[in-house]
Parts: C-alpha cells; sequence; structure tokens
C-alpha cells in the first residue's frame, strides 16, 4: 500500500472510530433494563410436555393476589394464602372439587393482627398447619414487624441503613371463616430485615428459619438470625435443643450459619431440609442436624454481586457441605418432596420453586430434583421457564397434586396436573 493510501486508510479508521467511541456512553444510557418485562397469565391453563410426566397441565386457579408468599391447603380443599401485602386470603375449593365454585374471597381473613407492609420483606410471610389441625384447627404465620433502628449505620456505598426487623411468629385458630385467639409465640432480635419459612418436623416441633445475608450474625450463637431454630408448638425450648445448656447461646438455634433460607420441608425419612439463596451463585438445598454450621458468610459457593470473590474456599472441615448447589443462582424459594400417587414418577422428588435464573429478571420457573434414597443427587430438570413467573411457593395438595403461588402484582395460584390423554 502506498503512504497516500495507508493515510487515507488511517484517517478513515480514525474517523469511523471516534465517533463510535464517543457513542458508547450514549448507547449504554439506551439499553434496555436486564431481563423482559412482566408476562401476564391471560390463559386458563398450559400443557407442557417434562422429562418424566409426558403431559402436564398448569391450571390458573386464581388471580388477583398481592404478591402472595404462602399457601396452606386445608384438609376439605380450600386454602389460605398470606400475601405480602398483609392479608391473609381464602381461596374456597382451591383444589377444584366438582359440585363446589373456586372463589377467592374478596375480604380477607379476619383476625390477623395489623401487619407493616411499608419496608421491603414486610407484610405476611410463611404458614403452617398444626399437625392436628383436623381436631385443633391452628394455623402458624411469621411477619416481619419493625426492630431497633441502628445508631448510625448505614449500608455499602453510603446508602441509607438496611430496614431492621424482629421477625413474630404467631398461631390462631381457624373456624372456617376467620382466625380467633392469635397470640405471639416467638420473637426474633432485630437485625436485617429478611423472608422466613415454617414447618413442623417428624418430632413434632416447629422448625422457623430467619436470614442474615448483609452480616456476620450468622456465625454467633448470641442471636436468632442466620439460624434454623427449633421450638415446641407453643414456642417453647426443646430440652434437646443443641445449645440449650450452653451459656450465652440462644436455646432456639437448631442449625446456623445460613444466609437467606426461603424453603424449608420434610423428607418422608424425617430429614428436615432447607433451601437457601447463596448471592450472586452458590444457592443451597442443605440436610439440617442438629448443632451444625453451613459456612455463610465465612463460606460459599457465590460470589458478591459485583462480581468479587467473597470467600477463599466455598468449603471447610467444620462447616456441613450443601446436598445441591446451583451456580448460577436459581432465587429458591419454597422446597416440597412429593410423596403422593398422582405422579408416580415423581415420588420422592425434590421440588424447588425458583425466582430467576442468573440474576435476570423474569427467568423464573420450577427445580425438580432426583434424588436416591441416601438423598444424592441423580438428575435435574428446570420446568415452566416459559411461564415467566416468580414462583414463591411449592406445595402438596389434599388431591396429591402440585401448587404453586407465583409473586407477582396479580399473583396466581396454578395446580400441576397430569393432563387427560386425547
Amino acid at each position: 500500500m502506498s503512504g497516500k493510501r495507508a493515510v487515507s486508510a488511517l484517517g478513515v479508521a480514525a474517523a469511523l472510530t471516534v465517533p463510535a467511541l464517543l457513542l458508547v456512553p450514549a448507547l449504554q444510557a439506551q439499553q434496555a433494563p436486564v431481563g423482559i418485562a412482566a408476562v401476564a397469565l391471560t390463559e386458563s391453563g398450559y400443557t407442557f410436555d417434562t422429562a418424566e410426566q409426558h403431559r402436564l397441565r398448569v391450571t390458573v386457579v386464581a388471580r388477583g393476589l398481592n404478591h402472595p408468599f404462602s399457601i396452606a391447603l386445608l384438609p376439605d380443599g380450600d386454602a389460605l394464602i398470606s400475601e405480602r401485602g398483609g392479608a391473609l386470603r381464602l381461596l374456597r375449593n382451591a383444589t377444584g372439587a366438582p359440585g363446589r365454585p373456586t372463589t377467592l374471597e374478596a375480604q380477607p381473613v379476619a383476625g390477623v393482627p395489623a401487619i407493616e407492609t411499608a419496608f421491603r420483606l414486610a407484610g405476611l410471610h410463611d404458614l403452617a398447619l398444626h399437625p392436628r389441625f383436623q381436631d385443633n384447627r391452628l394455623v402458624y404465620f411469621s411477619f416481619n414487624k419493625p426492630g431497633t433502628p441502628v445508631a448510625g449505620a448505614a449500608a455499602a456505598g453510603g446508602a441509607a441503613p438496611r430496614p431492621q426487623a424482629r421477625l413474630v411468629v404467631m398461631r390462631a385458630r381457624f373456624d372456617g371463616k376467620t382466625l380467633t385467639g392469635a397470640k405471639e409465640i416467638f420473637v426474633g432480635k432485630s437485625s436485617a430485615a429478611s423472608g422466613s419459612r415454617l414447618v413442623f418436623g417428624a418430632d413434632g416441633l416447629l422448625y422457623i428459619c430467619i436470614g442474615a445475608a448483609f452480616s456476620d450474625e450468622a456465625q454467633k450463637l448470641d442471636n436468632t438470625v442466620g439460624k434454623v431454630l427449633r421450638v415446641t408448638d407453643e414456642g417453647l425450648i426443646p430440652p434437646d435443643n443443641p445449645f440449650a445448656k450452653r451459656a450465652g447461646a440462644e436455646a432456639s438455634i437448631f442449625t446456623l450459619g445460613h444466609r437467606d433460607p426461603l424453603g424449608l420441608t420434610v423428607h418422608p425419612n424425617g430429614a428436615v431440609l432447607n433451601a437457601e439463596h447463596g448471592p450472586n451463585g452458590g444457592d443451597e438445598v442443605n440436610l439440617l442436624r442438629a448443632g451444625r454450621n453451613y459456612g455463610w458468610p465465612r463460606v460459599t459457593f457465590g460470589r458478591d454481586y459485583n462480581g468479587a470473590e467473597l470467600a477463599a474456599s466455598p468449603v471447610a472441615p467444620d462447616v456441613e457441605a450443601p446436598l445441591l448447589v446451583w451456580l448460577p443462582s436459581i432465587g429458591p424459594t419454597g422446597l416440597l418432596v412429593y410423596t403422593g400417587d398422582r405422579f408416580p414418577a415423581w415420588k420422592n422428588n425434590l421440588f424447588v420453586g425458583s425466582v430467576r435464573r442468573g440474576e435476570v429478571p423474569r427467568t423464573g420457573g420450577l427445580e425438580r430434583v432426583v434424588l436416591n434414597d441416601k438423598l444424592q443427587d441423580l438428575r435435574r430438570e428446570t420446568m415452566l421457564t416459559e411461564l415467566h413467573q416468580r414462583i414463591r411457593d411449592v406445595r402438596q395438595g389434599p388431591d396429591g397434586l402440585i401448587y404453586l403461588l407465583t409473586d407477582e402484582d396479580d399473583g396466581a395460584l396454578l395446580r400441576l396436573a397430569p393432563a387427560l390423554a386425547k
């Protein structure tokens, strides 16, 4: 190439390069937000093919729920649904039994105390029925009430301090229409607000999980956060709790080192399992063993939200390894081990709700994990991502079918059933 042609070529390159560099900030500013816009469930039902349950029918049972968090399916086929808007809703004939209409009662269930809803993770959380609900009609529910502000505290980067909250667990008697005799049985320590879950174990005791995503409190025994707690059905301390006799320790602690546990269930073998959010990746399902440490924030498979490494190693000799890990994150919420007969191929499979995958909004769905009798992971399947919903809870109904809640402005209850053959 001649010198003149070379200069000409360089001039053209410069003319193309400089404006392009100047346009980069403008292009970044115009870039659409990550994820997709909210997707409405416009159909009454959807049919899918899945790996071990071909022709799966997903029915939209009810709509119009305000960010529902938990569902308790009652023996008669009705359901109680908690909303983070603060209300407890009653859905008549949630299971769709013939001869009865399925109706979401317009008015919330009376008897729930006034619940603060103006801060993140406020509102009603989980629901659990007493093991003898058929006889005593006792319902347990959890929520955050405002905690003690931390003087002079500020979040990273000089942002406003995170809201402080105290987790409350109450029990009340449900007479088919209202709650009566609501009573606090547990109040946790004031800390940065987190979600919660409840489950009754095979031992008849109530397990309560509380997160500690933004501090090291999960490693300390003098508080209730970042823990799975265990109390009686009246909120008393079982004498065999692992730290009940240790001076200075919170006697309700069953396990410690949990970041943000939003799934809790009991396996048919009696084992208690929890699912918890890692930071950016590193979501886990854990087998809970009395007194064991599950690592947060000392060890984690996840990274910070800016990509930085959080822990030198994801394992440590004195830390329980998770049963399952997800990289990237799935945002696990809701946990179920299926024990019914309507899906024979899914017997004892683990189901995990997902609000989003890989930090991308509107990519939630349902995770199915096949476990062997030693709770070892055999294979996994991701389902229902085509619906683009945030799945918040997963429960088995008295009819042996699976029910899901979507955490949306216009939240829905979905029912999974085998589709009828054509």
